[in-house]
């Protein structure tokens, strides 16, 4: 008797841009050039948040159906994920930084183990980040904790990090594959039930932890996170959010913030503020002087002023379930 035939599992590739310049047609390139036998792609749907640079010039995706959604503002990485998400009907979701790129055998190693009787429960899966050299970079996380933004604000994550361990795994504390708290957005394949479930990415994120916050309801809801080191792809990393200057640590405070007051106790939550408001600008401070950053020195006290003003009129943030 005769086996029929695997289905090839098929994915949606979201890509969100903003002002990523020539890596977002590099992208997509990447996507046409690599191995699709194993996963196909079924379509690409580009969001664009009101770039003002040249990236949407010449776009082509060769076989693949191509789909750019163009908004009139900036709407925040997690609304445009969700809107790009909805355009497509496969039953996997794969979610792309456009300073992403594919390896020609990155589809190839993902789409066999999609069917194995091991992924059956695993909703989120994620690969191993290079930069340009092929250097490993942060591919996983753990989800945050008082502890683990203690230590980052103060610094005793690298002085003892047995105590105040960081969010991000190192790339050297990585055995292998296997199940991880979260794998990093700019690669971030998920199950389409998962997603629906879920009702996509929680939209008071708009930029930052909204992935986070993703991967701890999906394991809420009995859904893993699974990080296959033999996914590779190249990341170049901060191409759009470094044009942001100093305001990216204030949208950083922000997505923060809405993260603690859904995920922790309210006492946790606002010891968190606490920490955020007094003891992390004063260190923040005293570094940038002692290095004779200027330009971080001046910046620092808008940016917490800024978020201030925005806690100060979010009454919101503590009304979560």
């Amino acid at each position: 008797m005769t086996a029929a035939p695997r289905t090839v599992p098929a994915a949606d590739v979201v890509i969100v841009n903003w002002n990523a310049g020539r890596h977002l047609g590099e992208c997509l390139r990447s996507i046409v050039r690599a191995d699709r036998s194993q996963l196909r792609v079924a379509r690409i749907v580009v969001v664009d948040n009101a770039s003002t640079d040249s990236s949407l010039q010449r776009l082509d995706a060769a076989d693949i159906p191509l789909e750019v959604v163009r908004n009139t503002r900036n709407r925040g990485f997690a609304v445009a994920c969700n809107q790009g998400a909805a355009y497509g009907d496969s039953d996997l979701l794969l979610f792309l930084n456009p300073d992403t790129e594919l390896y020609p055998d990155t589809l190839e190693a993902l789409g066999p183990f999609l069917g194995t009787p091991p992924a059956e429960n695993i909703g989120i899966f994620g690969g191993l980040m290079l930069d340009e050299y092929g250097n490993r970079q942060v591919s996983c996380s753990r989800f945050p904790t008082l502890r683990v933004y203690l230590g980052k604000m103060t610094g005793l994550d690298r002085v003892a990090p047995a105590f105040f361990p960081s969010h991000h795994i190192r790339p050297q504390d990585l055995t292998g594959s296997g199940p991880v708290d979260q794998v990093i957005g700019a690669f971030f394949l998920v199950r389409r039930q998962l997603f629906t479930e879920l009702d996509g990415f929680d939209e008071r994120y708009f930029l930052y932890l909204e992935d986070v916050d993703f991967a701890l309801r999906a394991r809420r809801a009995g859904w893993l996170s699974y990080y296959m080191e033999q996914v590779r792809v190249r990341h170049a990393g901060q191409v759009s959010s470094s044009q942001l200057g100093p305001w990216r640590h204030y949208l950083l405070l922000r997505s923060r913030s809405t993260y603690a007051f859904r995920h922790w106790t309210r006492p946790r939550a606002w010891t968190l503020m606490a920490l955020t408001l007094f003891l992390e600008p004063a260190v923040r401070l005293a570094a940038a002087a002692l290095r004779g950053r200027w330009v971080e020195l001046r910046a620092t006290v808008p940016v917490y002023w800024q978020f201030l003003r925005w806690l100060c009129g979010s009454p919101q943030q503590c009304q979560y379930d």
